[in-house]
């Protein structure tokens, strides 16, 4: 397929630059009303697509398959609390528990004290302190020059190397134990959000999307355990620990792998034969004991949901021929896009991405490609929410 099947119309205020919330109005004794909001990323919205009746659904239903309304005789929308109605005991939701670190850095240039915006990626070597980054701007930095990252001087880093366009190797030249420094670079980090959140604006075209204190959290899932990633694992972001409970309380068991996720989801796709794009390599390891976990799951005819585009990825890097998933230790550049035959997993949760990105066509290759762009059709004209704030897509084999 090409790139620009993957094209459609998003409206700005459309683009969802913080979780899901729900607006509480609370009146005091004196009769005074105060208004707050309270973040529920797992009420978001929820589009339904049955994979092979190929039909679409945004709606409540009762027992004839007839819309829900409410107070008002609107039709009441799906939410992911919802997501229950289709699963049964037993079945397992597969999630990727690699965590985010506070990746975007701010510093300043030698001499000129231009401010310079560092992005780590992957360090590189820890007794040399070497990691990968990319700047910006990237015309500024040269090998030689030295960056300062706080008011005291006391971390720098020197560049060492350039390894792409925007790409440098940076050494940080700081003497102290390695726990100690990395405690110390992350600490001036902040959360690597995706850039259509923070180069957001507004209808006066300046950014409306301000830094805050809690995006590192909002930015975080509840289950993150192994260090590594720069972007989110963005649908888990939905499931809070109350949602987690409630899985429980289903019956509904988890397994997680790990994959590390990088930028290579957002980087823009560049050629129109998708056949030769390159997406960028990520670590990802898989146990021996989550293989024995979900095969089982599957042998017994249960439903194994992949959560996220990350889920889909590593799951489909270490499926066999058989069907059934292997233990795995290193790194996968797979770009899922269709047509596409898919091993593993046999239902499938996933945010509502952005057009052209490579997670709306491993969608499109797992959901089929005219019935989830007719999910998205009918999700943006009802309002749906797109990113990795947004709402999401429940692809089910039937």
């Amino acid at each position: 397929m090409k790139l620009s099947q993957f094209d459609y119309n998003l409206p700005s205020s459309q683009v969802a630059l913080y979780p899901h919330s729900l607006e509480h109005t609370v009146t005091n004794a004196a009769g005074e009303e105060t208004t707050f909001r309270i973040k529920r990323p797992d009420e978001c919205r929820m589009v339904v697509v049955h994979k092979k009746s190929q039909t679409v659904n945004l709606y409540k239903t009762d027992a004839k398959g007839k819309p829900l309304k409410d107070e008002k005789g609107q039709k009441q929308f799906l939410t992911l609390l919802d997501i229950f109605d289709y699963f049964e005991e037993k079945d397992t939701f597969v999630f990727n528990n690699t965590k985010v670190f506070p990746a975007r850095l701010y510093g300043t240039k030698e001499k000129t004290d231009a401010q310079i915006e560092v992005f780590l990626l992957r360090e590189l070597n820890r007794e040399m302190r070497l990691w990968d980054v990319l700047v910006e701007p990237a015309r500024k930095i040269r090998i030689g020059n030295k960056l300062f990252f706080d008011d005291s001087g006391s971390l720098v880093a020197e560049v060492i190397d350039n390894t792409t366009s925007r790409g440098r190797t940076l050494r940080f030249l700081y003497d102290c134990p390695h726990e100690e420094f990395k405690k110390d670079l992350f600490a001036l980090g902040t959360a690597p959000l995706p850039r259509y959140i923070i180069d957001h604006k507004g209808k006066d075209g300046k950014l409306d999307r301000p830094v805050t204190e809690e995006d590192f959290d909002d930015f975080q899932t509840v289950f993150a355990e192994h260090e590594g990633a720069v972007m989110a694992p963005c649908t888990g972001l939905h499931f809070t620990r109350q949602m987690m409970k409630r899985m429980e309380i289903h019956g509904i068991e988890p397994s997680y792998i790990t994959l590390h996720c990088g930028l290579g989801y957002s980087n823009p796709i560049e050629v129109e034969d998708l056949s030769k794009h390159k997406m960028d390599s990520e670590e990802m390891h898989i146990s021996e004991e989550t293989c024995d976990f979900v095969n089982k799951k599957k042998k017994e005819g249960r439903k194994v949901c992949a959560i996220g585009a990350s889920v889909l990825k590593a799951t489909e890097s270490s499926v066999g021929t058989d069907g059934f998933l292997k233990p795995f230790d290193g790194w996968t550049n797979k770009f899922i896009f269709p047509p596409y035959e898919f091993g593993f997993a046999n239902s499938l949760l996933i945010n509502l991405y952005q057009p052209l990105s490579t997670m709306l066509m491993s969608t499109c290759a797992f959901g089929g490609y005219d019935a989830v762009m007719e999910g998205y059709k009918q999700a943006i004209k009802a309002g749906y929410n797109v990113g990795c704030f947004g709402d999401v897509m429940l692809i089910l084999n039937d």
